[in-house]
């Protein structure tokens, strides 16, 4: 699955792309067989042509693989040996525990002179300068420095001659022309080893920029195993890919003006990646949805309609495709498109239409159905029974019943609400009831008199 925090990097990087003119580049780094399947390849493809970032753009290049590129990151790691820039070595931990009496648990140089050449076994490890630091320039945390005393000599091949995440990696940088590395602030420990190799292998370092880390609402890192973190679960949930992009594009960045509901060419035009912020980005599930609010109800009816379409079927709709009636929900869509956060609010909102008996939802009953409700109810029943069979009409004889009951209209709808949708809350009552009908409003409030009475 495709995590949010991958998607708010791609969608950095695509917006660097685009703005100036350069180039997107997916790769896949494929060298771990366990992690690696063609479908979960195609997730992510699929994931990013939902958020606009898609292969048939000019601006767009791959998917790259980087087992593909396994004969030239061998190269790089013989020129690094050949120029006395990495050396072989035989030691295991334990051997270095033995060494250091267990106070060390980085590597101890042992090898750095021993003058060993390849053998099944033997890692290849990069000479790091003994002296010095190394700089990064970084567009979002300024220029850290590293110093190089603190790097201990690094492997960049296996025993086995394969090369390491971090060789390949830059290795695959240099052959795909990368400029910008744009990505989560848990790889900026790597990047002073990534830069040493991409300056020992004659090559200029990319300009780097780490995105602040995504935090939930008790500021810890988002994880897997304790938050919603997939794009997919978001999309299937019913948010809009227009509004998820607009809310990731938020994480970390502001566009000024205290403006925030924006289509992405503008937020393109006015993105600028140094004045992305270090401090760690929110991910307020709150103010997403409320962002998905606002980008449901500027949609055209039209466009509405469609997008509620899967929850209108199964697995989602709790009614048959008989049930249904595609021109009783054509005439609430608009009551609904006004109310609904999440498309998949939907399927709850418009339920009672289609349903032949209401979902009762029991704490919705025990609020609405306090004191002499069973009364109110059959004094709304008869009173109903004659009324103009419009929302207007409708509504002026439950309020006048409501007064004769000393009540207010809200407190005087609930029970009817509640009787006829199942739910203390939902779309405008009169409107819902004009549309329900006369005969099946009132089997519906004589099913709650029965009830209240047993």
């Amino acid at each position: 699955m495709f995590h949010v925090g991958g998607a708010r990097s791609a969608l950095f990087n695509w917006a660097v792309a685009k703005q100036q003119g350069g180039v997107f580049v997916l790769r896949i780094e494929d060298t771990d067989a366990s992690r690696n399947k063609p479908e979960w390849v195609d997730g992510i493809l699929s994931a990013m042509e939902s958020l606009g970032i898609t292969a048939g753009d000019p601006a767009f290049e791959g998917p790259y693989y980087q087992s593909a590129n396994a004969g030239i990151q061998r190269d790089a790691a013989a020129r690094l040996h050949a120029d006395g820039k990495a050396y072989y070595c035989d030691c295991t931990r334990d051997d270095v525990l033995a060494r250091t009496g267990g106070k060390q648990t980085g590597y101890d140089g042992h090898c750095r002179d021993r003058g060993l050449e390849y053998a099944a076994g033997r890692a290849l490890r990069f000479r790091t300068p003994d002296e010095g630091e190394t700089r990064v320039v970084d567009l979002i945390r300024g220029n850290p420095a590293f110093s190089n005393d603190t790097l201990e000599d690094f492997v960049v091949a296996r025993g086995d001659g394969s090369p390491v995440f971090l060789l390949a990696n830059v290795v695959d940088d240099m052959d795909e022309r990368i400029t910008h590395v744009i990505r989560g602030e848990e790889h900026l420990p790597n990047t002073p080893k990534q830069q040493l190799l991409w300056e020992a292998l004659g090559a200029t370092p990319p300009v780097w920029a780490h995105l602040p880390v995504i935090v939930n609402e008790k500021r810890q890192k988002l994880s897997k195993r304790r938050d919603k973190v997939a794009l997919e679960d978001y999309l299937a949930d019913g948010v809009l890919p227009a509004a998820m992009v607009n809310y990731l594009m938020l994480l970390g960045w502001a566009p000024g003006n205290d403006e925030e509901i924006l289509p992405f060419d503008e937020l393109v035009r006015r993105f600028r990646i140094e004045d992305v912020n270090s401090s760690s980005a929110f991910f307020d599930l709150k103010k997403l949805t409320a962002f998905n609010g606002e980008y449901i109800r500027a949609l055209t009816p039209g466009e509405f309609k469609d997008a509620c379409a899967p929850w209108l079927t199964a697995p989602h709709a709790p009614w048959t495709p008989d049930q249904f009636d595609q021109r009783v929900f054509d005439a609430v869509a608009p009551l609904a498109q006004t109310r609904v956060a999440l498309l998949s609010e939907i399927t709850d909102n418009v339920d009672f239409l289609f349903l032949d008996e209401p979902a009762i939802d029991e704490d919705s009953w025990n609020k609405a159905m306090k004191g002499d409700a069973a009364t109110l109810l059959a004094d709304m029943r008869a009173a109903l029974a004659d009324a103009a069979w419009e929302a207007e009409p409708l509504k002026e004889t439950v309020t006048t019943v409501g007064e004769k009951h000393g009540l207010k209209l809200g407190k005087a709808q609930a029970p009817v609400r509640v009787a006829v949708t199942g739910r203390r809350i939902g779309l405008p009552l009169f409107e819902s009831l004009e549309v329900l009908g006369r005969e099946r409003t009132l089997a519906r409030v004589d099913a709650a008199i029965e009830r209240l009475a047993a």
